[in-house]
């Protein structure tokens, strides 16, 4: 029986984990990891105790590379991997537990600022581009010289765009260069003028001109991957670029270009879809995706009291990495919303998908806030801070005699009209009102209890006093699969 429907036990103690990658060579060691200056990095700073944080592809020259920096500066290396959310976020608190004074990211990041301070750099890797053939690629896609154009990059590749914009510039004047946001040295002045910082990016600017008036053209990804929409840093750069302007991806070792506008235009329509999905769900779980990222505690309370000026009732839940397994005990759950950095929040979902849809902060945003502008015309924003007040792109509740709160809606899903929500301040204590029932003496009312009651097998019944009181007998031996009365069979 135990081999007819699962492994055998022995399977899992005997199973190998997976390679942790390619591992570089021990000369490249300090090229691909800018060993020297991590060194310097450590050594103006005089830490002692410093974490090293790796992704898991990467995990194969930790232990190279801490041994070097050991030897190197004289301090004590600890290797964080295996973080509980996502390996884009810095991992302050698996720092702290190891007393590190200092902090290095080694792969990709989502650059969003810690929840706490510590000194911190990014190695984000270089990666070899192919300059003469995305120069050319980039002339073929944009035969009009006068026509502004943003250069972007994935992280790894960010180090060759100043080369390519000079290769560029003779002809292309218009020409806006992006750098990676990253965390400015302590005690360094910020230029000025200030760039503009969005998608993890800097962008400067000229006074009176603005992001929306750029085309882009991005250089990263690679033809070998069979999905492209597993990149979620060009997803977040799609969903939040400008709709009207073209959008140009490059691979950088061939130079091979792609409009990238169908595959933007799918992606903003999942989004409307869940925007619908938010606007008829009832239940709403709030994941926690993250406690490394500043101002997610006020990112949490912001959207609890978005759902319940909405109507709705939310539930927090700390589950570390969504999966379907996990989600798929909370039936019900309505839609499920994940609080996370900007690249986790649009990560790429496990095969066999999710029993309910997973949001973005933002969409939900969208659903319960009637302020908020229509599509077309609100951004798509990828951060959750950027819904918080104090920033631009924040947008405050209306007040509950607000005749936006009753504006008939119709749902473009079930083709019902949705009634409006009975509008509760969310300063006030939540819903005390209890119903009686025929078993129990009083129960909540709630979306959860009403869920509950509708379902055919509700737990097992107490039956107090009817059931006879007998000894205690032995009862089956093993583990479900395998019981010792079972046999081999």
């Amino acid at each position: 029986m135990e081999t007819t429907f699962s492994s055998p036990a022995e399977a899992a103690l005997q199973r190998e984990a997976g390679a942790p990658g390619v591992l570089t060579p021990i000369a490249d060691l300090d090229r691909v990891y800018e060993l020297e200056r991590v060194v310097g990095f450590v050594r103006d700073l005089g830490s002692q105790r410093v974490a090293l944080q790796f992704p898991d592809h990467l995990l194969g020259d930790a232990g190279a590379v801490a041994a070097r920096l050991e030897e190197a500066t004289g301090s004590k290396m600890f290797i964080l991997g295996d973080t509980a959310y996502g390996s884009c976020c810095v991992d302050v608190l698996g720092a702290e537990q190891a007393g590190a004074q200092a902090l290095v990211h080694f792969g990709p990041a989502c650059l969003s600022p810690p929840s706490r301070p510590l000194p911190i750099t990014f190695v984000l890797g270089q990666r070899s581009v192919a300059l003469e053939l995305c120069a050319k690629a980039f002339e073929a896609q944009n035969p009009d010289p006068t026509v502004p154009v943003a250069l972007l990059s994935e992280p790894a590749c960010a180090h060759a765009m100043e080369a390519l914009a000079t290769l560029l510039r003779p002809r292309y004047l218009d020409l806006l260069v992006s750098s990676p946001a990253l965390p400015l040295p302590a005690g360094s002045l910020r230029p000025e003028p200030e760039p503009l910082e969005r998608f993890g990016r800097r962008f400067p600017l000229a006074p009176g001109r603005c992001l929306e008036e750029y085309g882009a053209f991005y250089v990263g990804g690679s033809e070998a991957s069979s999905d492209p929409d597993l990149d979620p840093d060009l997803s977040r750069l799609l969903l939040g670029w400008a709709p009207e302007r073209p959008f140009f991806s490059c691979c950088p070792d061939t130079g091979r270009t792609q409009d990238e506008g169908a595959r933007a235009g799918r992606l903003r329509a999942r989004r409307r879809y869940l925007v619908e999905r938010a606007r008829d769900a009832r239940v709403v779980g709030l994941l926690a995706g993250t406690l490394g990222v500043a101002r997610h505690r006020e990112a949490l309370a912001h959207l609890q009291k978005l759902t319940q000026a909405a109507g709705k009732r939310s539930y927090v839940l700390a589950l570390g990495r969504p999966t379907p397994a996990k989600l798929a005990n909370f039936p019900e759950m309505d839609i499920f919303v994940l609080l996370a950095c900007p690249l986790g929040a649009l990560a790429p979902q496990p095969s066999g998908g999710f029993f309910r849809p997973v949001l973005a902060p933002c969409e939900l945003e969208a659903a319960c806030n009637p302020a908020w502008p229509p599509p077309g015309l609100a951004p798509h924003l990828t951060h959750y801070a950027d819904l918080l007040p104090g920033s631009p792109f924040h947008v405050p509740l209306p007040p509950p005699e607000s005749e936006l709160w009753d504006t008939p809606d119709v749902s473009l899903i079930s083709g019902e009209l949705r009634p409006p929500p009975a509008w509760k301040s969310p300063d006030e204590p939540g819903c005390s009102a209890l119903t009686p029932r025929p078993q129990l003496e009083l129960a909540e009312s709630s979306p959860a209890a009403s869920f509950l009651s509708s379902r055919s097998w509700q737990g097992l019944e107490p039956r107090l006093g009817e059931t006879p009181v007998t000894g205690a007998v032995s009862g089956r031996r093993g583990i479900a699969i395998a019981y010792e009365d079972e046999g081999s069979s």
